[in-house]
């Protein structure tokens, strides 16, 4: 099935260069652009898009002002930001931006944040484990609360199967979309757990909150990049070597935890 996607660009030229790019992926079917914003957000509540290419600096409403939007919205579409600016960068994150590219972009730079679109939709929970699932599960205890037992193991699933995933084996873990996922050296599971849940749960020794949409575990944390304004992206002990961010605030407390 081919996602939906959207383009929202100021620039004729923009929009017409970035169609031209996603017509060699047979997975996406480009169904609308938008010069601004507000243009974007009237096409976004008539059809179901999977996915939107969103420039930020436009007149009127930014970027970034309608992603933020898009996060109150039941459903989401996936969020690529594709902008000449790389100030905006951690701004994105706040908004569960996918991806970050900047123009102009390389083929093989696109290739890989549509890439990410489409492992994300082939392992985004079944449609009835919603938000309020959730926090029914969340606040019902499974035993009562003076016999309930405390173990280093959390529950994840994929695959419609529950795992118990090690401390030890969680590299870090995320929100996207509303969902919460544990990625672990091999593997990205969904977790029923709000990203503050998952905090207390896990050991404050070793587990620290990076980012609002950040938590990750200190012992998997191999380089420490600078990024800009005082942040630092974390490159992780996964597969992919993962970038995870660290916000200006909580720079600070890394800076003072490793001592650097």
């Amino acid at each position: 099935m081919k996602l939906k996607a959207l383009i929202v660009d100021d620039e004729y030229p923009a929009r017409q260069e970035l169609r031209f790019a996603l017509s060699n992926f047979g997975s996406i079917e480009v169904v609308g652009e938008a010069t601004n914003a507000q243009e974007a957000l009237t096409l976004i509540n008539a059809l179901d898009y999977q996915i939107l290419f969103l420039d930020i600096s436009m007149p009127g409403m930014t970027g970034l002002e309608l992603g933020a939007i898009i996060q109150e919205m039941p459903k989401q579409p996936y969020i690529i930001f594709i902008t000449a600016y790389d100030e905006y960068a951690v701004q994105a994150f706040d908004v569960n931006a996918v991806d970050y590219l900047l123009k102009p972009f390389e083929p093989i730079r696109l290739k890989k944040a549509i890439d990410k679109v489409i492992k994300m939709t082939q392992e985004a929970p079944a449609p009835e484990s919603s938000l309020q699932e959730n926090l029914d599960y969340e606040i019902k205890p499974a035993v009562p609360a003076e016999v309930q037992i405390k173990i280093d193991r959390i529950p994840a699933e994929k695959n419609g199967k529950t795992f118990l995933v090690a401390e030890s084996d969680i590299v870090y873990a995320y929100t996207e979309q509303d969902y919460i996922y544990i990625k672990t050296e091999k593997d990205r599971l969904y977790a029923r757990f709000t990203l503050k849940e998952l905090e207390a749960r896990l050991n404050p020794a070793i587990f620290f909150r990076t980012h609002r949409c950040f938590l990750v575990n200190l012992h998997k944390v191999k380089e420490i990049v600078p990024f800009f304004n005082g942040t630092y992206n974390l490159i992780v002990e996964d597969e992919e070597c993962s970038e995870v961010p660290v916000s200006r605030a909580q720079a600070k407390k890394l800076r003072r935890i490793l001592g650097f």
